[in-house]
């Protein structure tokens, strides 16, 4: 297999670094318990992952209840502050590809908040990363290109050197909208068959692949 050269990996954070649904759904049922709604299932609020906390929200309180939305926000930020790192964790073999590239450039580009980001990653491992991105920085959310071109900016790479892994359809065409190679996985939240609908140049089914594809 050839393999890739580049100077940068730009990862997505939940579901292709991170496994990190059930501490959201935890935040989530516990942000409805406190508004007086009814909680919702964990399949139903894992579906809701993917275009940022805002949007999860809205979905999780319901179109009946958007006047409580405002409220729903500030009291999720405390619970989830509270619970993101009881269970999340890098998913297996994600620290080792880490540290497989520990010569390259890193960065992370994600819908969810940097709030929220900065606490996971100083967390599990800040230091593997040169630079991160959220979808409260004023870039764009995925599919937007603007989160992934302030990247590319900042760490004075060129797109051809670099590298987008994530798991949804949003990173995938957010990518091809910078300009970027992507790899999907297959191993996080996303949908199998519209990510591939996308056509991303690489599909990998665990994060080890990664080193028989790039050096």
């Amino acid at each position: 297999m050839q393999k890739h050269t580049i100077d940068l990996l730009i990862f997505d954070l939940d579901g292709t670094l991170i496994e990190s649904k059930w501490d959201i759904a935890t935040a989530v049922n516990l942000t409805l318990g406190d508004l007086g709604l009814p909680r919702r299932s964990q399949e139903e609020i894992f579906s809701f992952v993917g275009d940022g906390i805002k949007r999860l929200l809205r979905l999780a309180v319901g179109e009946e209840n958007q006047l409580r939305y405002e409220e729903a926000l500030r009291i999720f930020r405390g619970h989830y502050l509270a619970h993101c790192l009881d269970h999340t964790r890098f998913y297996p073999g994600v620290e080792t590809v880490l540290n497989h590239f520990a010569g390259k450039l890193k960065a992370v580009a994600t819908n969810k908040s940097l709030e929220y980001t900065t606490r996971i990653l100083q967390g599990l491992g800040a230091h593997h990363f040169a630079y991160a991105v959220g979808g409260d920085d004023g870039y764009g959310l995925k599919p937007e290109p603007g989160m992934f071109l302030k990247i590319l900016d900042e760490l004075k790479v060129k797109k051809d050197r670099a590298v987008l892994i994530g798991d949804s359809t949003n990173d995938i065409n957010g990518g091809h909208n910078a300009g970027l190679k992507v790899c999907a996985v297959g191993y996080g939240m996303g949908n199998r068959e519209k990510m591939a609908a996308c056509r991303p140049e690489w599909f990998i089914e665990k994060p080890e692949e990664l080193i028989e594809l790039f050096v």
